[in-house]
């Protein structure tokens, strides 16, 4: 049915019950939000909205009709599973691929996206850079998102502003913390994430669960600075909200109630208390209006105490829901509903336009800047790193302390050398769990459309090329030295260099692992790997010659990069010695015979091709990061669904805690 249609049938019911339309908005008093700057604000309406999984063989939403206007804030409530967050998803335009959707969304009467600068997202989980202080990541964030028309001290300005309007300058100057790292408290936190996305100062504002993690307190400030910014400001925002205690309840206007995908309300908050007991659902005094709605219609409960069979008390609270969608689809309030939806969608009203933002080389700049900043106060990053590097390297001059040059030493020579070029670099699995919590906070800023996957992956790789290049040079010099390999800076050189590139590309590996594993250990067992299999091909432990040629030659022999690291640490290494005292007798053997006899090394080319192929791997795993963020969200979900299987609907698991309700009065 489209938008032209929807409005013919809404004025058809409207004749049919003796009621006329009226000229202009149809707004009663009670529905009038407290905005001043709402006619200036966004109208959000959808018709008929169906949300099924692909291929349609669920349904999560079912023919949704709603709309949120300017200074209003609209509550999504409903059990676990009925799809609030579906349905925030998809009037914002985030819904997963795996969905498809049907019906229509209309932006001030018109079907248009969503923009940048015009909607935000606030997501249900905190995702910040746990180092930075409020301020900085406020400062950060303005940098960000504001235009390079604006100076710096401007924004700057518009972030002070900002932490004034959520309340958070106490905290300015205090570390967000994490896990790790004592830091602001939860609320703050809440605070600090809505902070960041009403930079812009977008119209639309969608928030996934506010309250969630957050006592009382906590969740009533938060929800009242939210209110505050659609009331006195005019911004729409909806909210999706599971169970608000009866204060942050009051500061609703709107309340969109769901049960497995079906509207069973939506109006005043006002009203809803007298639809509930005009239905033979009395709120109970001193009870929560919001928990008592929620216990309702709630398939969960199952188990009802009362009068006749389980079989029976079931069927009773599977009646209770159809009952209250049955009156609410024939009651004056969804007439109303339909009204308002239809006046905005024929308003026609002004066309949503995207917001300017930092230019490209801004955003690398600043982005490159607070990733140095959390990577240099992150112990766990690079310092314990470089701290376990230096006492490996070590450990490696004091076993081959002062090698020689004598036969045996080629043995060692080339142990050495390929401990340093498989394990060492093999260690950088350690940062896997920051590379996981930097590509959250890159996805989060992302769909928000903050910068793009090209910035975030230039300002990474030069964030970490200074951090990397420290752990490569001092424990490298460490072990060079203790064991006496082949004098002359210029041999040094080459081995920080082989060793600063391994170092790099590993890097690039395990965040395209983190980019496409879901979690932490999954991704450190894939990372291991990954690096087990390289190293077991690049043609130390099975000599080249000597490896299978299916799969183990051809390919992964020539794509590993130890085996061109390997290379390039021998060729620097065993070129232009000599080694005496052979077991057959006195003659000595050349360092050039060494590599092609002995380790059967490719020495028609120079080390410095080795060199050079690493550094283009380095490249290419950087543009294989930059394609897999961009397929990852995609990629993401079937990987858990392979590794950890397929989750049971919440609704698929009822409760059995009781709900006390009546026969009488059902």
């Amino acid at each position: 049915m489209s938008p032209e249609s929807y409005s013919f049938a809404v004025e058809a019911v409207d004749e049919e019950a003796g009621g006329g339309r009226t000229d202009g908005p149809v707004r009663p008093e009670s529905w009038v939000g407290g905005g001043s700057e709402g006619a200036q604000g966004v109208y959000l309406t959808w018709q008929d909205l169906w949300v099924t999984t692909s291929g349609k063989s669920t349904t999560i939403l079912a023919g949704l009709t709603g709309y949120a206007q300017p200074g209003e804030v609209l509550a999504i409530m409903g059990p676990s599973g009925c799809g609030k967050s579906t349905l925030l998803d998809a009037l914002s335009g985030r819904l997963a691929s795996r969905m498809s959707q049907s019906g229509f969304i209309l932006v001030n009467g018109r079907k248009q996206a969503l923009t940048y600068g015009t909607s935000a997202y606030v997501t249900q989980d905190d995702v910040l850079m746990t180092t930075l202080t409020v301020r900085e990541a406020l400062y950060y964030s303005a940098e960000l998102l504001l235009p390079n028309s604006l100076s710096k001290t401007q924004k700057r300005e518009r972030a002070d502003t900002v932490i004034m309007e959520m309340g958070l300058q106490d905290a300015m100057n205090t570390r967000i913390g994490g896990r790790s790292s004592k830091g602001i408290s939860g609320g703050q936190r809440r605070r600090l994430s809505i902070c960041i996305e009403i930079l812009t100062r977008p119209k639309l504002l969608f928030l996934d669960e506010p309250t969630s993690g957050l006592d009382s307190a906590a969740s009533y400030h938060v929800m009242s600075r939210i209110a505050d910014l659609a009331h006195r400001h005019g911004r729409t925002i909806i909210a999706s909200i599971h169970q608000p205690s009866s204060e942050v309840f009051d500061l609703f206007d709107n309340l969109c109630l769901l049960s497995s995908g079906n509207t069973i309300y939506f109006g005043p908050i006002s009203l809803t208390s007298e639809f509930f007991a005009s239905n033979g659902f009395p709120c109970p005094q001193m009870r929560n209006p919001s928990d008592h709605f929620l216990r309702t219609i709630n398939k969960d409960f199952n188990l009802v105490i009362g009068e006749g069979s389980e079989h029976h008390l079931t069927e009773i609270t599977s009646d209770a829901i159809n009952i209250l969608e049955r009156s609410y689809k024939s009651s004056s309030i969804f007439q109303q509903v339909l009204r308002q939806v239809a006046q905005s969608s024929s308003m026609e009203g002004e066309i949503v336009r995207r917001g300017s933002q930092a230019r490209f080389f801004t955003q690398c700049c600043v982005l490159t800047k607070r990733s140095f900043v959390n990577m240099y106060r992150d112990p766990g990053y690079y310092w314990l790193r470089l701290a376990i590097y230096l006492a490996i390297c070590l450990s490696i001059g004091t076993i081959f302390y002062d090698i020689g040059f004598n036969y045996e030493s080629i043995q060692a020579r080339g142990s050495m050398l390929m401990f340093v070029a498989g394990y060492l670099t093999f260690m950088a699995i350690g940062g896997f769990p920051s590379f996981v919590e930097d590509l959250k906070i890159f996805r989060r800023e992302r769909l928000n459309g903050h910068y793009k996957p090209v910035a975030f992956t230039i300002a990474n790789m030069l964030s970490s090329a200074p951090f990397i290049l420290v752990i490569s040079i001092f424990p490298a010099a460490i072990a060079y030295y203790m064991v006496g390999l082949q004098r002359g800076p210029q041999h040094f050189i080459f081995f920080t260099l082989i060793l600063y590139s391994s170092m790099l590309l590993v890097e690039g590996l395990m965040m395209i692992v983190a980019s496409i594993v879901p979690d932490y250990l999954m991704g450190i067992i894939t990372g291991a790997a990954i690096q087990a299999m390289m190293v077991l091909a690049c043609g130390f432990f099975r000599l080249p010659g000597d490896l299978p040629k299916p799969i183990w030659k051809y390919p992964l022999y020539y794509i590993a990069f130890h085996k061109y690291a390997n290379q390039g640490y021998y060729k620097n290494e065993f070129l232009g010695l000599t080694f005496s005292g052979n077991r057959g007798g006195n003659s000595s053997i050349s360092g050039e015979e060494v590599l092609k006899d002995y380790w059967q090394m490719e020495v028609g080319y120079s080390k410095w091709v080795d060199l050079a192929i690493l550094i283009g791997m380095v490249v290419a795993y950087r543009l294989l990061f930059l394609f897999a963020v961009k397929v990852g969200e995609d990629v993401k979900p079937m990987v858990s669904f392979f590794l950890l299987g397929k989750k049971r609907h919440v609704l698929d698991l009822p409760s059995s805690i009781p709900v006390v309700v009546t026969n009488s009065t059902l």
